[in-house]
């Protein structure tokens, strides 16, 4: 069982080490199952039903964890109502060069620049397909190999691969650690690209009884114009929902670790919320009020990813704020997000969804 004095002990001794090492043996620890939140029992209030699925809560672990699918049930067991393995490529790959990953202590942040590193497709399945529970949202983020001389097949390798485990699946065009990839997200390259993926979706429908949810994941980096585009093939697609957003490659002058600012990679955590916010009202504006989205980038507490939702996102997903946080922080946040809602007033999250979304929306992308 975990508590906010053991994580801060955890922390300590783990900050001790460099981060990729700290990710490693946070991993392990989980896989020996004895690292779990609280049982809570579910809230109506905050349970959400996307597509054939039912979330018991809006919280979700962010793909960049579990990257090799080892510990699916161990991070649902923190309490998040899903959880998102990858991302995986058809092939292993190493990734970028070390060190690759930096923590901006200070600014409750961090920039990695990893470059999908990964055990490939056949590892990752056969650990999903070996889980002895089968209950859960598990969704899958695929990605292209670096060296690919055909990206866009790579995602269409990753729908057919896992469409028999996904509880959904994610698009990621949007990492900054990959050359070239966001230039798929240019409107005659994302057509193509979609176009793609949702004919492999429908084929594989028939053969595993449910068609697959498809997300998009975007970066928070695109202009005003790039987000028409984006939006509008999303549309035309017809995607099952969009993913806002990835890390960014700003470097905010006020952060405390100017040092660490030099580093090449995208910057993810507490400083990418206003950021990713603007972002994810811009595209609930752009596509309308019924599409699905996920409101990723600086989601730290209960208030911030209530604010998501205020801004437009059915769904949230953190990652970088456990760094900081410790693995209690997510009961902690359902909880608290519980009596938020009840202090308010309010039945559901549906109620508050997309309230404070125009606010968000006037501010430029930048």
């Amino acid at each position: 069982m975990s508590n906010p004095f053991l994580d801060t002990l955890a922390r300590k001794a783990l900050f001790t080490l460099n981060p990729e090492l700290a990710h490693k043996i946070s991993i392990q620890l989980l896989k020996t199952g004895l690292v779990r939140g609280p049982r809570l029992p579910d809230d109506p209030a905050l349970k959400i039903k996307l597509w054939d699925l039912e979330f018991p809560n809006p919280l979700g672990m962010a793909a960049g964890f579990d990257k090799n699918a080892e510990v699916p049930d161990a991070t649902l067991a923190l309490g998040f109502g899903a959880t998102e393995i990858g991302t995986i490529t058809p092939l292993p790959q190493g990734g970028n060069p070390k060190p690759r990953l930096f923590r901006l202590i200070e600014d409750d942040a961090v920039i990695n620049r990893m470059g999908f590193n990964n055990e490939g497709h056949a590892a990752a399945h056969a650990r999903l397909a070996a889980r002895k529970a089968k209950n859960g949202i598990i969704g899958v983020n695929v990605g292209a190999n670096k060296d690919s001389k055909d990206r866009i097949q790579d995602y269409v390798k990753g729908i057919a691969a896992f469409a028999d485990l996904a509880s959904f699946f994610t698009i990621n065009i949007s990492s900054p650690n990959t050359p070239g990839l966001r230039d798929l997200q240019a409107r005659d390259a994302l057509d193509t690209l979609l176009a793609r993926v949702l004919e492999e979706r429908n084929t594989q429908t028939k053969w595993v009884g449910r068609s697959v949810p498809v997300l998009l994941k975007i970066a928070p980096d695109v202009d005003e114009f790039g987000l028409d585009d984006i939006c509008a093939v999303a549309v035309a697609r017809g995607v099952d929902g969009m993913v806002v957003s990835n890390t960014t490659l700003d470097r905010p002058n006020h952060l405390a670790c100017q040092k660490q600012l030099s580093e090449a990679g995208g910057l993810s955590g507490k400083p990418l919320f206003d950021k990713s916010t603007i972002a994810l009202a811009k595209t609930r504006k752009r596509v309308g009020p019924t599409m699905p989205l996920v409101g990723v980038g600086g989601i730290t507490d209960a208030i911030s990813a209530i604010e998501k939702i205020r801004a437009g996102a059915n769904l949230v997903q953190f990652y970088t704020s456990m760094v900081y946080g410790g693995v209690s922080m997510v009961s902690l946040m359902v909880m608290e997000m519980s009596a938020i809602l009840a202090e308010r007033g309010v039945s559901h999250l549906d109620q508050i969804r997309g309230e404070s979304c125009d606010d968000w929306a006037k501010h430029p992308l930048a």
